[in-house]
């Protein structure tokens, strides 16, 4: 049984016989724990693509039969397989977000979708329509939230969809679109190899398969799709009639003439081959892996990122109107990139590297070849906060609400990734789903600002806590309590109200998000208004854009928390000890926004914080490290209370 580490996306999937197998993808997470001397440690908290035909093993394990099995330690704690338990009943409590209880907080609340099962990753907001829908990637179903009369719709069937008959097996629906000018609904579909749609006016689906196959993995694994208006074709002027589209397992940039498309065929879809093959040299094609796509209208361009994980990373620019590529190798330290997201104004891209905390700004604008890019300089990296505590429960002490912003060698975060997965552009700001970070975000690029917004649910199944027996079978679902614990909730998708608008209107803006297994979305109120404080730094340099530290030396920087007098932020629903509020910094020195060897520290790390108007006056000292590389990074200093965090970013230039 073969395996390979491939990238970080949601993924296992089969590879035994190569063919013919119905292989889905599903996160594998491999930490390195040492339970009996009761240390934790997260240096080896990589991500894995587990290789394996899934029915096969499942049916090894009821038969109490491992011996095909390899390595079984390198797979999740909490995986499916395991010779003790039903593994069907394994897989319900995994996945399927068994007697799930719709959590919120101050500014987020779920709903618990209509069957059970549904494993939600796919959802779109029709602005027109004021619903969200959604894909139910194991039942196979399309469902519809009306945000008018707050109640789900009736949901419809798919009309294909094998996963509905497979106890163990989903097809991964990573995107949806809404056409704004016909109302219907688009998405992929991974194990069926296709893009469907469901026309608004008939109430039928359409399925267009797509004519290509990967050599190792049968389906393309399609993931990311744009509509695109293309002039030259007079069908139908008043339709974007152009969808583009990529897929994990395929070198290829798709493209399908709506006006040409045919049910149940591939009639009217295209493709161009993407210039990667030279190169990757010397590297097996198989780790070869498309991550998204977004679409520049301003300068018709269509951008496509490119990995071999950690190893090796482009960016693509294919121009509509030349119809030829430019690419650009990405510095190793983010060779991984899977979001992307432009601003429509600048054409700056904005993408998320996978395997880490960090986001990133790419001056495209700037790049004419693929040796313009060869260093730093067109490219600004940003930072998450840290993993929160509350992730991993109360393992080496740290409560709930303990805050680990010191660079303190015995926490847990420093070793943890946060995991900006998918980037959207929406009215003034970027979002971007934390996924193992257990938030949703919102980059402000102007001011530099981040506010990170603590999704409610958390599942101890996905996550490493100190209860250390977490199967299934031990956790009662009643006691929805010790679920909230520990873990996380998945949130692997989402959707603005105006994706890609480069508006400034923001006020009363919802975000709709999944929780894959816990069958469950869920929207967030990012209104500023209920924000209960917000972060200002200054610092001797206060005229420049950047701050200047020496190695070795310290700086001060003047933090206030200013309270915004917002009653609701201080008395959430649900939750306790919101007044309290906690000081936290981060930094683009290590891929988790650890500080690594430098220091800073806070002269208050926590405290009380009501709706009177006191400013709280807070000192950080920061020392960079005597052995840090000089150079540009971002310092990431703010602070949170349980719902929300709010953080600057400070420019440094490190200096011998």
């Amino acid at each position: 049984m073969t395996m390979v580490i491939v990238f970080l996306t949601i993924s296992i999937v089969s590879l035994c016989e190569q063919k013919n197998l119905l292989a889905f993808r599903e996160t594998i997470t491999t930490h390195n724990t040492n339970f009996n001397n009761n240390t934790f440690n997260l240096s080896s908290n990589l991500y894995y693509t587990k290789i394996f035909d899934m029915e096969k093993t499942l049916q090894v394990n009821k038969n109490n039969d491992l011996s095909d099995v390899v390595n079984q330690a390198d797979f999740k704690e909490n995986t499916i397989i395991d010779n003790d338990n039903d593994s069907f009943s394994k897989f319900q409590h995994e996945f399927c977000g068994l007697n799930a209880q719709a959590n919120s907080n101050t500014y987020v609340t779920e709903y618990v979708l209509p069957q059970a099962c549904e494993m939600p990753l796919g959802i779109a907001f029709d602005e027109d329509a004021k619903k969200v829908w959604y894909v139910s990637t194991k039942n196979g179903m399309l469902g519809s939230y009306n945000i008018k009369e707050n109640r789900f719709d009736q949901e419809h069937i798919i009309p294909e969809w094998s996963s509905r008959k497979e106890s163990h097996s989903f097809s991964q629906v990573w995107d949806m679109k809404v056409n704004r000018n016909t109302g219907d609904v688009w998405f992929t579909d991974e194990k069926g190899n296709a893009i469907w749609r469901f026309l608004k006016s008939s109430q039928k689906f359409e399925i267009y398969k797509i004519p290509g196959s990967s050599q190792y993995f049968g389906t393309t694994y399609p993931i990311s799709i744009e509509f695109v208006h293309d002039d030259s074709n007079n069908s139908n002027k008043e339709d974007n009639n152009v969808l583009f589209f990529v897929g994990t397992y395929s070198e290829s940039l798709w493209y399908a003439n709506i006006a040409k498309l045919k049910n149940g065929t591939s009639e009217g879809i295209s493709q161009t081959i993407l210039p990667v093959a030279s190169n990757f040299k010397g590297i097996d094609p198989i780790y070869i892996t498309t991550g998204s796509l977004v679409y520049d209208s301003k300068r018709n361009d269509i951008w496509v990122s490119v990995m071999v994980y950690s190893k090796k990373g482009y960016l693509l620019r294919y121009n509509l109107d030349t119809r030829t590529f430019d690419k650009f190798e990405l510095p190793k330290e983010l060779s991984s990139p899977l979001g992307m997201t432009v601003d429509q104004h600048s054409g700056n891209l904005w993408v998320t590297n996978a395997g880490t905390s960090i986001f990133y700004k790419f001056k495209s604008h700037k790049l004419n070849d693929d040796t313009s890019n060869s260093s730093n300089s067109n490219i600004i990296k940003f930072v998450t906060s840290m993993a929160s505590p509350r992730i991993f429960s109360n393992i080496n002490g740290l409560s709930d609400s303990k805050n680990n912003n010191s660079n303190n060698g015995n926490t847990i975060s420093k070793h943890a990734y946060t995991l900006p997965y998918w980037i959207k552009k929406s009215g003034g700001f970027l979002w971007f789903n934390e996924w193992e970070g257990n938030k949703i975000a919102r980059f402000d690029s102007s001011h530099n600002m981040l506010v990170e917004y603590w999704i409610p649910s958390q599942n101890r199944l996905w996550g490493t806590c100190s209860s250390f027996n977490n199967t299934a079978t031990s956790v009662s679902h009643n006691e929805n309590n010790s679920r909230q614990k520990c873990g996380i909730a998945n949130v692997l998708q989402f959707s603005t109200e105006n994706d890609n608008n480069n508006g400034n209107n923001d006020k009363n803006k919802q975000i709709w998000f999944t929780e894959w297994s816990e069958n469950k979305i869920g929207k967030i109120d990012v209104s500023d208004r209920h924000l209960p404080f917000s972060v200002r730094v200054s610092h001797p340099d206060s005229d420049s854009k950047e701050l200047t530290v020496k190695r070795g030396e310290s700086e001060k920087i003047n933090v206030k928390v200013i309270p915004t007098g917002s009653h609701t932020s201080f008395n959430p629903r649900n939750e306790v000890n919101n007044h309290i509020i906690h000081m936290i910094v981060s930094g683009t020195f290590t891929p988790t926004g650890d500080l690594g060897n430098s220091t800073a520290y806070f002269n208050k790390d926590s405290f009380t914080m009501d709706t009177s108007k006191e400013v709280k006056k807070i000192a950080l000292i920061f020392t960079p490290s005597s052995d840090l590389k000089p150079g540009k990074y971002m310092l990431m200093v703010g602070a949170e209370n349980n719902d929300v965090s709010v953080l600057k970013a400070i420019q440094l230039n490190i200096t011998q």
